[in-house]
């Protein structure tokens, strides 16, 4: 049987994500992702930096790549994310993928105390900066004059060489405006959990082909990569129930109100929200949620049954990361979830 391929012709890539945890247990599962056959892992910020658990990976393994999956791109000053994108490439030996994200105001704003800035603009100078320095620590930079950053480098020391001059840089995409931003600037895109794969096929493929043109740039320039949520079980139904807390919690987010809507599930979505104002009383509407709606967000079943859900992403994406639901379950049922990702890469790759 002939090998499928993915969006580009080239084989199908798998990442995954990794909690936080102690050094060993990253190690651990570092090296479990590598011998599973998966490309990379990302780590994501919540609200502390994961450089330092990457890095962590890193050491254990020898050709899994990293990244943050997603980094908030303005909680520090491009020229630090610059340094970091270098130090981190040369920690991994040129594994390193710097993902990034605008983030949501709440985040931004209400939590890291920042400006309330535009965020494409912002996020597109914050690529053209990093990209800057790394390309000129080397020779010597010339002033940087943004709309958000200013930078004259008058006393900054000629810096050693970095493994790569271009790092690469993908961005994680919501809405429309974000999405055709980070195709024209990014070295690859995260598409949201919440795309899944009727979304990805009719809103996000002709949004990728309307960037080619506009732009000039070649499909084969622009990593995309698809998030999809999957609840790995053998027992499907189970599956489901498991997942349906998730899909209350995502729907009870504003942000993501039109994701909803455009499966036609805009009345539970404003259930789900107000439930959520009333300090995240998910419980009381996951009666709401029927299990087509959890189904149309969340792959769930055995690793053969999760495949065939998937398996239309591979018309648009190169990689695949998925991710397992999370709201509301045990550490051990998200450590099983977690093992059924494992399972999942494994029978692909078979």
């Amino acid at each position: 049987m002939s090998q499928k391929l993915n969006a580009v012709g080239q084989e199908r890539k798998f990442w995954g994500t990794l909690p936080m945890a102690s050094a060993k247990q990253l190690m651990a599962m570092g090296q479990q992702a590598e011998e599973a056959g998966f490309e990379g892992v990302f780590m994501l910020q919540l609200y502390g930096p994961p450089f330092a658990a990457l890095a962590t990976v890193a050491a254990a393994t020898t050709r899994l790549k990293v990244g943050t999956g997603v980094a908030v791109e303005s909680s520090r000053s491009p020229f630090e994310s610059a340094f970091i994108a270098m130090d981190m490439d040369r920690l991994t030996e040129g594994r390193f993928v710097f993902g990034l994200g605008a983030s949501l105001p709440s985040t931004t704003v209400g939590m890291h105390g920042l400006p309330n800035f535009k965020p494409i603009v912002h996020l597109k100078e914050t690529v053209d900066a990093i990209r800057h320095v790394i390309a000129g620590a080397h020779k010597g930079l010339q002033p940087y004059n943004g709309e958000y950053y200013k930078a004259d480098y008058k006393e900054m020391i000629v810096m050693p060489p970095p493994v790569r001059e271009r790092v690469p840089i993908w961005i994680g995409c919501l809405r429309e405006k974000m999405t055709l931003a980070a195709l024209e600037i990014a070295d690859g895109i995260m598409g949201h959990s919440l795309w899944n794969t009727t979304f990805t096929n009719q809103h996000i493929a002709p949004m990728i082909e309307q960037s080619l043109q506009q732009t000039g740039r070649r499909r084969e320039d622009i990593e995309v990569s698809s998030w999809p949520f999957v609840a790995v079980n053998d027992d499907k139904q189970q599956a489901i129930n498991d997942a349906r807390p998730t899909v209350a919690y995502y729907a009870g987010i504003e942000a993501y109100e039109y994701l909803f809507a455009a499966q036609g599930y805009l009345e539970q979505a404003k259930l789900c929200q107000e439930a959520a104002v009333r300090q995240s009383d998910l419980a009381s509407v996951l009666d709401k949620i029927p299990d087509q709606m959890v189904t149309d967000f969340v792959a769930c079943g055995s690793p053969e049954d999760v495949i065939e859900q998937i398996e239309p992403f591979w018309n648009v994406a190169d990689a695949l990361c998925p991710t397992s639901p999370f709201i509301g379950l045990s550490l051990e049922q998200m450590q099983a979830y977690g093992q059924g990702l494992y399972r999942l890469v494994s029978t692909a790759k078979k």
